[in-house]
């Protein structure tokens, strides 16, 4: 691969803008593309995305590019950055276009809507032979995009191509790391978002910094569990793929996912509440897929399950809360770290 390949970014809403920002900033020659001719117009004539970072100021130097072909043309890496509804439409888009040598990324967190299979899946059955990695970690888009300190992780089964990315995306104000446990970082960046649910209902309904502490911390254990079972490596959802996004969707009120929670938890009707946000909010798919890979799996994950009925509207926030509080009392790790409790 180029030493100092042609990024294209695909998905120009906040996150996939402040990557975009950020690697052009790092001398990487970018090209950001969105569905929105006009909003990506509009971008390249005011340097903002006035609908997600209107305070950002992006630089000169970044490209934008309203046809998908073009944009993809030439591209040594196209870093994929849509919610994960719309992941595999485009993959089938981007198939028949892509240069024979491009690699794929993407920054995109859940899973196939129906199916519950993983994005790196898709790839490989969609793009096979490709490298691909995945790019995650606690990240919220408005401090990345400011330049505030943050740090995400590249994961890829080609090293090489981890490290590589990685390298484009490192910078003054952002660390970032690389590993070799693709599924792994993939499943904490999807599950984190069921689990910050949880912990906005709970501050929405003022339970207090005990409640959301120890839903943290069951959380993190359910994500563990469900991880060992699926083969992913604890050490990588310790990590700032799985532990660190929890934290920071957990406690900050950037996290679309914990602000559905909150209104969810004041008594907000969940269409309401989606409303209220305007922009995709991951959980609400998310929830379905990962109380499928429990069944699958044989684990009884209540603090997921408990989000689940709630989106599905079959319990209230104060009826799911009194269902984990009547669980039977027992041991904190009845059968090891990760056996089933």
């Amino acid at each position: 691969m180029a030493e100092n390949p042609k990024l294209t970014i695909l998905g120009a809403g906040s996150w996939g803008t402040a990557l975009a920002a950020l690697t052009a900033r790092n001398g990487v020659s970018t090209t950001l593309w969105g569905r929105d001719r006009a909003a990506l117009a509009a971008m390249a004539a005011s340097r903002r995305n006035q609908r997600y970072l209107p305070d950002i100021e992006l630089p000169a130097e970044l490209a934008y590019e309203a046809e998908l072909a073009t944009a993809v043309r030439g591209a040594g890496i196209v870093l994929i950055v849509v919610p994960s509804h719309a992941f595999a439409a485009m993959l089938d888009e981007i198939a028949p276009l892509l240069d024979a040598g491009t690699a794929i990324a993407w920054a995109t967190k859940g899973f196939e809507p129906g199916t519950g299979r993983f994005l790196h899946e898709l790839v490989a059955e969609r793009l096979p032979g490709r490298a691909a990695a995945v790019v995650t970690g606690p990240s919220f888009a408005r401090e990345v995009a400011a330049g505030l300190p943050s740090a995400v992780t590249v994961h890829s089964d080609d090293a090489a191509f981890a490290q590589q990315l990685a390298g484009l995306l490192h910078a003054p104000n952002l660390r970032a790391y690389s590993g070799g446990d693709v599924l792994g970082a993939e499943l904490g960046g999807a599950m984190k978002n069921v689990l910050a649910v949880a912990t906005g209902i709970a501050d929405g309904m003022q339970l207090g910094l005990n409640a959301r502490a120890g839903l943290i911390t069951r959380g993190m254990n359910e994500m563990l569990r469900l991880g060992v079972a699926l083969g992913a490596r604890p050490e990588t959802l310790i990590g700032l793929s799985g532990l660190g996004d929890l934290v920071l969707t957990c406690t900050g009120d950037l996290s679309r996912n914990r602000r559905l929670g909150l209104a969810l938890g004041q008594g907000v009707a969940i269409d309401e509440a989606v409303r209220r946000i305007g922009q995709v909010v991951e959980s609400i798919l998310t929830a379905d897929e990962v109380a499928r890979l429990a069944d699958k799996h044989g684990l009884d994950l209540p603090i997921s399950a408990g989000v689940r009925a709630v989106l599905h509207g079959e319990v209230t926030p104060v009826d799911g809360l009194k269902a984990l509080m009547a669980r039977e009392q027992k041991p904190e790790y009845p059968h090891g770290l990760f056996g089933t409790d």
